[in-house]
């Protein structure tokens, strides 16, 4: 579910590259201190996202600092932290926890069965601290098991279940933007769905596993492209409307940039793969 949410760093003015990373530091800095260092590693920019957009939409207070990151020694890191950064780290271990059990049930990774069970006591504190959030995630999982077993072919039934999960996720007050938050997220996490479904069509069909663009590329594979491009991109112009409905001025440059042209930095990824190999079977021919 991760590694699809960020921002294109060529695009970014110095100054935002600076914010950028000053709030990704930041999170890597909660995880560690609230969460130690298994916690640390499930590091992403994913959450880095959420945390940008609540803080420009709330105008968070932030603090500010500096530290010596042990894997960049040689300059101190600036980093920003505020209350966004702190409810994202939390997102991110209950996020994580259960895309690991998950993986354990489908693919028997044991490593990724001893993190989960690393993470297992931190995961019941949280839930604890954020019962809603944890209830929605594990009736999330069930019900996407469910509807993966059964073959569902309905690609916005399947995708629905993620975007209202993110949708909750990112609905982070109960007030008067919690609706727009929940729009956002929704049609966020259904892209982030079939964007994992599409880089995963190929190994999924080799090894007769359930995929919702299978059916698609099946029936239509002559415009299979052209129509996956066409609903990712509907899921991305949906999720960009609720962000411009949003009053953000701080940050807007960065988080346009991550909506605009960040998202679909792995798909461009894809395109020049899938084109590298049209040009070396047309070579050998």
């Amino acid at each position: 579910m991760f590694g699809y949410i960020s921002a294109n760093i060529k695009s970014l003015s110095e100054e935002n590259k600076e914010q950028y990373q000053a709030y990704y530091c930041g999170l890597c800095r909660v995880l560690r201190q609230d969460s130690g260092l298994k916690a640390q590693m499930l590091l992403n920019y994913d959450m880095t996202f959420l945390i940008i957009l609540l803080t420009g939409l709330y105008e968070l207070e932030t603090e500010e600092s500096t530290f010596l990151c042990p894997l960049h020694p040689r300059n101190r890191k600036t980093i920003y932290i505020n209350e966004a950064s702190r409810y994202a780290s939390d997102m991110n271990i209950l996020l994580s926890y259960n895309n690991l059990v998950d993986d354990w049930k489908d693919d028997k990774s044991y490593p990724k069965h001893v993190y989960s069970m690393m993470l297992k006591k931190e995961y019941q504190r949280l839930s604890e601290k954020y019962p809603k959030q944890a209830q929605v995630l594990e009736q999330y999982m069930g019900r996407l098991e469910l509807l993966e077993t059964q073959g569902e072919q309905n690609i916005d039934a399947i995708s629905g279940l993620t975007g209202e999960m993110l949708g909750d996720i990112f609905a982070w007050r109960d007030d008067i933007w919690s609706e727009e938050l929940h729009c956002l997220g929704f049609y966020m996490g259904k892209f982030i769905y079939l964007m994992d479904a599409y880089e995963d069509l190929e190994q999924d069909v080799k090894k007769n596993e359930y995929n919702p663009f299978s059916g698609l590329a099946k029936e239509k594979p002559e415009d299979y492209e052209t129509l996956s491009k066409l609903i990712l991109t509907s899921m991305m112009t949906e999720c960009a409307k609720s962000f411009e409905r949003l009053p953000i001025l701080l940050h807007a440059d960065i988080l346009r940039n991550i909506l605009y042209s960040g998202v679909w930095s792995k798909y461009e990824y894809l395109q020049l793969k899938k084109q590298k190999r049209r040009d070396r079977i047309e070579k050998s021919v």
